[in-house]
Formats: structure tokens, C-alpha cells, sequence
């Protein structure tokens, strides 16, 4: 199982929020790259990186930030938040990012996540589902669908998705654990998927039942950053 750590950007610093609220951000370090080389120097291969700025304004706007990691470390960088078109995914890619993370749009707008999932293949573009009681949630948490998550799977798998991570959003900044029932059911269901746990990770036990689940990788946030889990303990 990859441990992935996750960095938020707002306004260029590291943060994190609780259950998506932007009034309940707290700033853990001004300089990205400080915690991405502590990541890579921990022997950390993986980066998700979130342009909260982006997420909320609909287009990328922490891109040098991208840049400037992707530059500076051997890191495997995902980045999402604020893509909405194809030069927005050019964009990101010529700054470093080697996944484009995509999320609102392959509900708003499935026939174009479609076209990505066919032009830049699976393994450049990771989907994030957001979800709350098995339901798709979008618009940084703010609005509830009536999608199921295993339909919507179910369809983007059809159309070519070869990875996607899943995040409860009942659970995510809590420290109260992981949503191990839904990842195991969505496992099960589609077990060629390469599937990453996301949301609620509070210890090293929680990422021991994920990787016993089967989960593939997990991004881990706000633990690491309260301390709950040791960067140099993450290599399980």
C-alpha cells in the first residue's frame, strides 16, 4: 500500500481544513516545498497536492507552488483543485504533476471527464468521489447528490478509470478513523480498481486495517500534521 501525504494550498501555505470548512483552516507551515522535502526525505515517493484556492475560485491558482515542489523533489505529484478544462490540465502537467485529480466535473459534466479518460488515459487521471451515506457529494462538500458512489464507479470504470480515491466526508479532519465498511464494499465490488483510502486516518492501526482491506494507497493529512502519525513511521 502507497502512504500518499496529502498538502492543501491557500494563498501558497501548507493547511488543513476540517470537513472542508474553509472558516476552520489552519496553517501548519508557510513553505510547501519544506514539507514536501521532509516528505521525500522520510523515503516518501508520493504527493497529493489540493489547490483549495483553485477548488473554490473554478480555475488553478496555486500552479508555481506545483511547479516549484515538482522542481525541487523526486516527489510523484497528483494535483487537483480548480480544473475545468483541458488547458487546465495542460497547465498542470507542463508544471510537473504527473495525475490530474479530478472531481466535480466527472458528475457535472461527464461526457467531458469521459474525453480526458480517453485522451490522457487511466493512469494520468485519478478521480476523487466525495461521498456522504454512499451518495456523491460536489462543490467542495457543499452540495449533495443523489449519485451513488458504485453506479458512478461502475460507469467511469466503463468509460476507462483505472484509479480513484474515495473520501467520506463525515469522517475527513475528525481523526476519528476511516470508513473501512464502505472501502471494503467498494473493494470487493470493483477489485481491479486501484483504490485509495482517504479521510479520517488518526494512527498507524488505521493504516495497518486499510492495507488489510485492500486498499492500495492512502492519503494521509491532518494526522500527520497533529502528530498522531510520525512522518518517519509511515513506511508500513
Amino acid at each position: 500500500m502507497t502512504i500518499i501525504p496529502a498538502i492543501d494550498i491557500i494563498e501558497g501555505k501548507c493547511v488543513r481544513l476540517t470537513q472542508g470548512d474553509y472558516m476552520q483552516k489552519k496553517v501548519y507551515n508557510e513553505n510547501p516545498l519544506e514539507v514536501a522535502k521532509q516528505f521525500e526525505a522520510s523515503g516518501i515517493i508520493r504527493l497529493h497536492l489540493v489547490d483549495l484556492d483553485g477548488a473554490r475560485a473554478g480555475r488553478i491558482i496555486n500552479w508555481k507552488v506545483l511547479e516549484n515542489i515538482a522542481a525541487k523533489t523526486t516527489l510523484a505529484i497528483d494535483f487537483g483543485g480548480g480544473i475545468k478544462t483541458e488547458k487546465d490540465i495542460e497547465i498542470i502537467f507542463d508544471s510537473g504533476a504527473v495525475i490530474a485529480t479530478i472531481g466535480s466535473i466527472a458528475i457535472k459534466q461527464a461526457e467531458l471527464f469521459y474525453q480526458w479518460l480517453q485522451k490522457y488515459g487511466g493512469e494520468k487521471i485519478l478521480l476523487g468521489a466525495d461521498v456522504k451515506d454512499e451518495k456523491m457529494v460536489i462543490h467542495g462538500w457543499t452540495e449533495q447528490t443523489e449519485t451513488d458512489i458504485f453506479d458512478f464507479l461502475q460507469e467511469n470504470i466503463n468509460q476507462g478509470l483505472k484509479q480513484a480515491f474515495c473520501t467520506d466526508v463525515s469522517k475527513d479532519g475528525l481523526l476519528q478513523g476511516p470508513s473501512l465498511g464502505l472501502y471494503k464494499k467498494i473493494i470487493e465490488k470493483f477489485p481491479d480498481l486501484y483504490f485509495i483510502a482517504s479521510g479520517g486516518v488518526s494512527s498507524l492501526n488505521d493504516l495497518v486495517q486499510l492495507k488489510e482491506i485492500g486498499c492500495k494507497g492512502v492519503i494521509v493529512g491532518k494526522a500527520i500534521y497533529e502528530g498522531k502519525i510520525k512522518i518517519k513511521d509511515l513506511q508500513i
